[in-house]
């Protein structure tokens, strides 16, 4: 799945070498997207040739090559409308929310509560995640105490050093509001969501890994927003 800004740089790119045969600069990609720097076109860029969309050709400027379309797109060959919600975490959690999520429910034991889980979260390359509530599952009350809480299933080993792993399913208390050390879901220019622990450099926030294999991001405070905080993980032994 792509986010919206990685579909429209990737279809973008399609256009314009359909057009002239050449990629577009990364300037004309900035201007395109309204990226106020060319470095989210680079982000973006890296996003799509590591999901395998596109490839960077060695030794050659500005060269690109366009290995495959969203299927949607393919499919039809028709560019979809500008402005479609970007599969980000809806309700409560994205800059423009719909619905809150659904409220925790009772269940008759009245020593746990059933909680929406509302889809994916990157542990690793941030990914979007599925905006919509796909299921519930029941949770001890005493992990979730006070608030509105919500799960999200776990892909990736960024944290597998915090003890959560790929397929993990991790419960999180909605909030915008975390403590250094914390492990949050963060919104990374509201178009990707990753988990990752928080920290501050100065006027800077850092988004550590707990893998040494990946590195700290550092991002200005207004390029993310803090969508909730790890209180419990569930594991599945198969």
């Amino acid at each position: 799945m792509l986010t919206r800004k990685q579909q429209e740089l990737l279809l973008f790119i399609h256009e314009r070498m359909k057009e002239s045969g050449v990629p577009p600069s990364f300037d004309e990609m900035k201007d395109a997207l309204d990226l106020a720097s060319k470095s989210g076109i680079h982000r973006l860029i890296t996003a799509l040739e590591e999901r395998g969309f596109i490839r960077r050709l060695p030794n050659r400027a500005r060269a690109l090559e366009v290995i495959k379309l969203p299927e949607a797109y393919a499919s039809s060959q028709q560019q979809p409308r500008r402005g479609f919600s970007p599969s980000v975490i809806e309700g409560s959690l994205g800059k423009a929310p719909a619905a809150a999520p659904p409220k925790p429910t009772p269940v008759a034991d009245n020593t746990s509560v059933s909680v929406p889980v509302m889809g994916r979260i990157a542990a690793g390359v941030p990914i979007s995640a599925i905006q919509n509530n796909t299921h519930d599952i029941t949770v001890p009350l005493d992990m979730i105490g006070n608030g509105e809480h919500y799960a999200l299933e776990v892909k990736g080993d960024s944290m597998i050093e915090a003890g959560i792993f790929d397929g993990d399913t991790v419960i999180i208390r909605n909030g915008n509001t975390a403590n250094p050390g914390d492990i949050i879901v963060a919104l990374v220019d509201d178009e990707e969501a990753t988990l990752k622990r928080f920290r501050r450099k100065g006027a800077s926030i850092a988004l550590e890994a707990a893998n040494p294999a990946y590195e700290t991001r550092i991002f200005g405070p207004d390029r993310v927003k803090i969508q909730g905080k790890l209180v419990g993980l569930i594991r599945r032994y198969h």
